[in-house]
């Protein structure tokens, strides 16, 4: 059994999952973190003139949220680091972010409805590579049950960069964070904690 939580909070839902379904193996409890992975590659590909495939390593930390934090500093355009590329760190750091981290709001707000088709379409995306693997030297962002990555609290479902091969992921290592990534993660960690603590409160009343 391989699972991906769509339904929001689908980080703590997936957390939820993690606890009261043991006998489903935690490294094959997901949430789906692709549809702002996707969005992230859009929003470069729009500023850089580039395809969507052209796009590659950008990040999805973090929630399914307003607090993710969608972050370039690894990512590339036709091999060419992003920042080289887009020339606008001020973008990078601050409109782009936002972008992403209200795109669901946006549509929503546009539209009345949510983006079912974009989640359904990232959702294939994701048991894709999931299960056929990812490219030599490329991630893509899931989310999936910490085990302690980056200096996040273990057991937390967090979005990182994944590789995957054979139907396994692995959380890609090493890469550098700087300060103000730093607290992003801290910042979208928090907010995790927080639903967390809620959830297991609201769990142990029906109980």
């Amino acid at each position: 059994v391989k699972v991906v939580v769509v339904a929001n909070p689908a980080n703590t839902n997936a957390f939820i999952l993690s606890v009261y379904a043991p006998s489903i193996p935690r490294e094959n409890i997901t949430c789906l973190t692709r549809l702002d992975h996707n969005r992230a590659r859009g929003q470069i590909a729009k500023r850089t003139g580039a395809h969507n495939s052209d796009v590659k390593n950008v990040i999805i930390w973090g929630n399914h949220s307003s607090t993710q934090y969608p972050d370039v500093s690894h990512g590339t355009v036709k091999g060419k680091s992003i920042r080289e590329v887009v020339k606008d760190d001020v973008w990078l750091d601050k409109g782009f972010i936002d972008t992403v981290q209200q795109r669901g709001a946006a549509i929503l707000k546009i539209r009345g409805l949510s983006s079912a088709l974009s989640a359904a379409s990232s959702v294939c995306d994701h048991i894709h590579d999931w299960v056929l693997g990812t490219p030599v030297g490329e991630w893509v962002s899931m989310g999936v049950v910490s085990k302690g990555d980056y200096g996040t609290t273990a057991g937390l479902v967090f979005s990182f960069p994944v590789s995957c091969k054979a139907g396994t992921w692995t959380v890609v290592k090493g890469l550098t964070l700087d300060a103000a990534s730093q607290q992003r993660l801290h910042a979208t960690e928090e907010e995790l904690l927080e639903e967390r603590d809620l959830a297991q409160e609201v769990l142990a009343e029906t109980k």
